[in-house]
């Protein structure tokens, strides 16, 4: 068993969340509809919004401005991402956890927790299930805990890349664990992963205290909040930042993810890799009735106003939403979505069909099949992406500002997608939803205005229909 490093802060680590002044962005004001256009303007030219601005939007409750927050964000996601949509799975670890956090089956207290952390064979029984559906993309989960160390997090990371089936390959490994010390994410970042992801939860301090005893680790609020400061200066510069809505006001914790998102720019020149925005839901041995729950309405607020806040930023749509919720926001400002997804420790060989609430941390809103995700995307016009080239091509952090213009996806982003998911419809896909991924195929690459990066494209999906040719990408 591993040890827990020892909370230690960064050098200059701050506390750049003052409630008091969030609290007064938020206070009720006479909308000025020029004032919220203006701010449209700037995020739709893709400048990233001040706090200020992005309390401008929030306070913009009247249904004919929320219209048009939500069609600038659905304008500035196609100018910025394109039609595609990154697809990845969860894999949980472990749910051995020393917190005791209010909101999670996995709190320390919860006696109907199924207690247990995979083996390395485990793992890859894991890795091999998710392979042999086409999977491509992970994100693994932690609890907090001395058996999950950042010893133990690296050996997952080099087994998930070990595993292959077939075409089968996990091509990048994200992390959501508890923070670490600079040697920890040294450690962690030597195994190669992507994204290091650590949620704050809540910003707002009072309630970040209430839902986080005293005297565990996870109480201690400045050391959270400087988590991904010290990942940064330990060289892991491909972050994650994220909050649990349903703890506080929602309008607030927005305003926290984009003061969060605003700090890492200031101090290290580059802002979070993606931003995510779970929404509480029900968990083993918890009473939501006391968390002010966030609505559908709220929810399709949220995203699209974060979209226009940060607008080179990835917005991870989770499965603990609906199918039919996830398939109305897509075009808000989503960016990747997870697909296939059980979260039950062992789940994605072991679980039936019902969820086991004991063996998971919350419940989960969409199980569906990863074909069937993926071919209601085809059907609505999206590309279902498993490409992984910009990050082994260093595009990536502040350099994906350089390249996030519509002549760049045309040229490269596009056709990346479209190679990995004809990977998928030949070596994965039902025959039907092979046909319609077939279709749409065709229609991206007839509108691909140059003639040798289209006939380039089509060379290279032949090779991948007709060869054993894979991971192929520009």
């Amino acid at each position: 068993m591993g040890v827990l490093p020892a909370m230690t802060l960064s050098g200059q680590a701050a506390d750049f969340i003052d409630d008091g002044r969030l609290t007064s962005l938020l206070t009720p004001a006479a909308t000025d509809a020029t004032q919220v256009r203006d701010v449209i303007a700037k995020s739709v030219a893709k400048q990233p919004l001040e706090v200020e601005e992005t309390a401008v939007l929030l306070r913009a409750d009247e249904p004919e401005l929320v219209e048009e927050v939500f069609e600038a964000a659905r304008m500035l996601k196609r100018d910025v991402y394109g039609n595609r949509i990154v697809l990845f799975a969860p894999l949980y670890i472990g749910n051995d956890c020393v917190n005791d956090c209010a909101y999670c089956g996995f709190r320390s207290t919860n006696p109907e927790a199924i207690r247990r952390t995979l083996g390395q064979a485990e793992l890859r029984s894991q890795i091999e299930a998710l392979e042999n559906v086409g999977h491509k993309r992970l994100i693994l989960v932690f609890g907090e805990h001395p058996r999950t160390d950042a010893e133990f997090i690296a050996e997952s990371v080099r087994t998930a890349y070990a595993t292959r089936v077939g075409h089968g390959e996990i091509r990048r490994v994200n992390i959501n664990a508890a923070p670490q010390d600079d040697e920890g994410y040294r450690v962690v970042k030597a195994a190669g992963i992507g994204t290091y992801q650590v949620f704050q939860e809540t910003y707002h301090h009072e309630t970040y205290a209430r839902c986080h005893p005293r005297g565990t680790r996870k109480a201690d609020y400045a050391w959270r909040l400087d988590a991904l400061s010290r990942a940064m200066e330990a060289g892991c510069d491909d972050v994650g930042i994220g909050a649990l809505f349903g703890l506080y006001d929602w309008r607030f914790d927005v305003l926290g993810l984009v003061s969060h998102a605003r700090y890492l720019q200031d101090r290290y020149g580059v802002g979070p890799h993606t931003i995510s925005f779970p929404r509480l839901q029900p968990a083993s041995g918890v009473d939501l009735t006391a968390f002010p729950l966030v609505s559908d309405h709220d929810l399709k607020r949220l995203i699209a106003i974060l979209r226009l806040s940060v607008p080179y930023t990835g917005l991870i749509l989770t499965a603990r939403e609906s199918g039919q919720l996830r398939r109305e926001v897509m075009d808000f400002g989503v960016s990747q979505i997870d697909a296939g997804s059980r979260i039950e420790l062992g789940g994605y060989t072991e679980a039936g069909d019902a969820q086991q609430m004991d063996r998971e941390q919350f419940a989960l809103g969409d199980i569906r099949p990863l074909d069937v995700v993926i071919r209601e995307l085809l059907e609505d016009g999206y590309i279902a992406s498993f490409c992984t080239a910009c990050y082994r091509l260093g595009r990536t952090g502040e350099h994906f500002m350089e390249f996030a213009i519509p002549g760049f996806i045309q040229r490269f982003c596009t056709p990346n997608a479209l190679s990995t998911l004809m990977e998928y419809l030949v070596d994965y896909a039902t025959p039907e939803t092979r046909a319609v991924g077939e279709r749409l195929v065709a229609a991206e690459v007839a509108r691909i205005a140059d003639d040798t990066a289209r006939a380039d494209l089509q060379a290279r999906l032949q090779r991948i229909r007709e060869t054993d040719a894979r991971d192929l990408y520009c």
